[in-house]
C-alpha cells in the first residue's frame, strides 16, 4: 500500500522559505516521475513541479525561478525548495506520481502559509 508522509509546512513572512519533504513507502520510488501539487483554499488542486527518475524538472510558470523540486531515491523522499514565497502560495501541498490515477491514495499534505 502507498504512503505519502508530506512535512515542513509552516507559516511564513512573504519572501522567506521553507522546503517540504515528502517520504513514500509502499511503491519502488525509482522508477516513478514525482510531482508537487498544491490547493489553496476554494481552488482546485494543481500540479506545480515534476521530476523524472533522472533529474529532469519541469515547473508552473507561477513557481518557476523561485521553487525547486528535488530527489533522493535511497530516502524514497522527493523534496521542494521553495524561496522568494508570496501570499499567493498559501495552500495545502501534497506529492504523488506523475502523471497520477485515482488509486493513487493522497498523503494528508502539508499547510504552507504566507503571510503579507
Amino acid at each position: 500500500q502507498v504512503q505519502l508522509v508530506e512535512s515542513g509546512g509552516g507559516l511564513v513572512q512573504a519572501g522567506g522559505s521553507l522546503r517540504l519533504s515528502c517520504a513514500a513507502s509502499g511503491i519502488d520510488f525509482r522508477i516513478w516521475t514525482m510531482g508537487w501539487y498544491r490547493q489553496a483554499p476554494g481552488k482546485q488542486r494543481e500540479l506545480v513541479a515534476t521530476i523524472t527518475t533522472g533529474g529532469s524538472t519541469n515547473y508552473a510558470d507561477s513557481i518557476k525561478g523561485r521553487f525547486t523540486i528535488s530527489r533522493d531515491n535511497a530516502k524514497n523522499t522527493v523534496y521542494l525548495q521553495m524561496n522568494s514565497l508570496k501570499p499567493e502560495d498559501t495552500a495545502v501541498y501534497y506529492c504523488n506520481k506523475f502523471p497520477r490515477t485515482p488509486w493513487d491514495a493522497w498523503g494528508q499534505g502539508t499547510l504552507v502559509t504566507v503571510s503579507s
